[in-house]
């Protein structure tokens, strides 16, 4: 199986997301990472959070779990962090809260299996650390790294031998790094004609921001 797009439930996350979100000053890219995490249906949605953060994305998250009908985690580093961050969160969340899990984000991410969904803030955690020890829907996953400031890393450099089917940078807030990893090959499973060997030519649009995944 593989992550299939849903426009209906991306576009209520959305809705949402920005009713939710009026009163505060920080949602630049809640409502987009929301509709993302709904439109694709996500089941395993996990995020890190530190202290003095923004919560507009974790709110925008919930709102997705409310369509797709998934698991919402959220990692935090001790138990300060996790009542400040239950405390700005309960007044604006209508559903279920999210699940918090305390502990260091490597530690913490190896405890869920089945992730189609990470959003990671790269001013606070080093996401290349993260994805080794992830482990990835066999759907597919959609991987967003928030606050990048620059982009001083490409995808391929990070995932390892993951498939990687596209990836974009959009100057949105801090800057957002997004890709979608393709679903896992079953076993057995080859090319056309059921050859292996097929390669994989990536292409990176520096006026555009996208990177490009051609197969030959």
């Amino acid at each position: 199986m593989k992550l299939v797009w849903s426009p209906d439930k991306a576009s209520k996350a959305y809705l949402d997301t920005v009713k939710s979100c009026e009163s505060l000053q920080e949602c630049n890219e809640a409502e987009l990472i929301s509709a993302m995490a709904a439109g694709w249906n996500a089941q395993m949605i996990a995020e890190t959070w530190c202290r003095g953060g923004d919560t507009s994305t974790s709110i925008g998250l919930s709102n997705a779990i409310h369509q797709t009908g998934g698991r919402h985690i959220c990692i935090v580093t001790n138990e300060d962090a996790k009542k400040e961050y239950l405390s700005k969160i309960t007044d604006k969340i209508t559903g279920i809260l999210p699940e918090v899990v305390v502990g260091a984000t490597e530690q913490a991410v190896q405890t869920l299996k089945g992730i189609d969904f990470l959003v990671v803030d790269c001013e606070e955690d080093d996401f290349s650390t993260i994805l080794k020890v992830a482990e990835l829907g066999q759907r597919g996953a959609v991987l967003v790294c928030t606050n990048v400031s620059l982009r001083d890393f490409r995808w391929h450099s990070v995932i390892g031998g993951l498939r990687i089917v596209r990836s974009v940078f959009l100057p949105v807030g801090k800057g957002l790094d997004i890709a979608h990893v393709g679903a896992a090959v079953e076993a057995g499973e080859s090319g056309s004609g059921g050859k292996m060997g097929r390669k994989w030519i990536r292409r990176f649009d520096r006026a555009s921001g996208e990177e490009y995944v051609i197969r030959r």
